[in-house]
């Protein structure tokens, strides 16, 4: 079985997963240099969810790639030029990930179901809408980003192994851990901020 899954893993998703798993670390560590990482594994990663045919994560690549580059930018420079502190979400911020969940569930569902031979199109719209909004948060360096990180990570491990993609479904229980990490981390961080202004 082991042997199996092993000659079943192409190179493009072991470099895929290293260089995710490199960008999830220090993502976690709040280290704005993550996202070139990010960069790298999403290049690979479009190309296996591709031939996977999971049309819904492609597309949720093609929006990571989009979003770090500009989630490096904004971590690096913010809207003051200087490095952006991690903060809560807003109520405002709350509408608008509702707004970006319902949104790409919906678009995401019709894409797949009417466009595409996809097996699993609700399955890979839920992993593709909670992931959207997360990494919007993450990009605006939001503390909730790893709690809706965490609710895509947790339905896309099974669907990871409906496609045979181990090596992915095991980054992505490496991703869940990191995630739950990283929000303990960022929420002592913004915690220690607030004591340090009282």
């Amino acid at each position: 079985m082991m042997q199996d899954i092993l000659q079943q893993t192409t190179w493009t998703q072991w470099f895929g997963v290293l260089f995710s798993m490199i960008q999830v670390v220090l993502a976690w560590k709040n280290n704005p240099n993550n996202y070139l990482f990010g960069i790298a594994g999403i290049a690979l990663t479009l190309y296996v969810m591709f031939v996977s045919k999971l049309y819904g994560e492609f597309t949720l690549n093609l929006y990571y790639l989009v979003m770090s580059i500009y989630g490096w930018l904004y971590w690096k420079y913010g809207r003051q030029k200087e490095e952006t502190k991690i903060s809560s979400t807003t109520t405002q911020e709350k509408y608008v990930v509702l707004g970006i969940i319902c949104f790409t569930f919906g678009l995401f569902w019709f894409f797949l179901t009417h466009f595409t031979d996809s097996d699993v199109p609700i399955w890979d719209a839920l992993v593709s809408a909670f992931a959207w909004a997360g990494m919007w948060l993450m990009a605006k360096r939001k503390v909730e980003n790893w709690i809706l990180l965490n609710i895509s990570n947790f339905i896309a491990v099974p669907l990871m192994i409906h496609k045979n993609l181990y090596l992915y479904a095991g980054l992505t229980v490496f991703l869940f851990v990191v995630a739950v990490l990283g929000y303990i981390k960022w929420s002592r961080i913004l915690k220690e901020e607030a004591d340090a202004k009282c």
